[in-house]
């Protein structure tokens, strides 16, 4: 497991989504059925799900399935159980989750990095491929969030 290749790709996909939200006028759907404010918390809620599971997974102990009920349902208690928040706490968990994610995976044994875990869905897979998956998810969200802002 390259750790700081994952790292590098993790910053690179949150650079561009930040660049992205950074444009975004807080008083407007940006994603549907989502202002910023909710897309914050639902990127952070992801970030808390992956550094559970690595955490788990670094001390041996098999991770707990944190979306049970689907990835639907987990996106939408992240952004319901963050609703009372003010939007500038919102960032700063935003910003803060990423940075012990990206401590977690450096404290990452190496030996453990080559073992299979259980994602926070439930499927298995490795530690590099559940990162994969949450970069590809920034990148995607970018993407249609720019698509969105772009549109007018």
């Amino acid at each position: 497991m390259e750790k700081e290749v994952l790292i590098a790709e993790l910053d690179r996909a949150r650079a561009r989504l930040t660049a992205i939200l950074e444009q975004a006028d807080p008083t407007r759907l940006i994603y549907p059925l989502w202002k910023l404010k909710q897309v914050l918390d639902h990127i952070a809620g992801w970030d808390d799900a992956v550094i559970a599971a690595l955490q788990a997974h670094a001390r041996g102990d098999v991770p707990e399935v944190t979306a049970p009920r689907g990835i639907d349902y987990y996106n939408e208690q992240t952004v319901a159980t963050r609703e009372s928040l003010p939007l500038e706490h919102s960032w700063r968990e935003y910003h803060a989750t990423r940075e012990l994610l990206k401590q977690v995976i450096r404290a990452m044994p190496e030996e453990r990095g080559a073992i299979p875990l259980v994602t926070p869905w439930g499927a298995q897979g490795s530690v590099a491929g559940l990162v994969k998956v949450f970069v590809h998810h920034e990148l995607m969200h970018a993407e249609e969030i720019e698509q969105i802002l772009n549109q007018g």
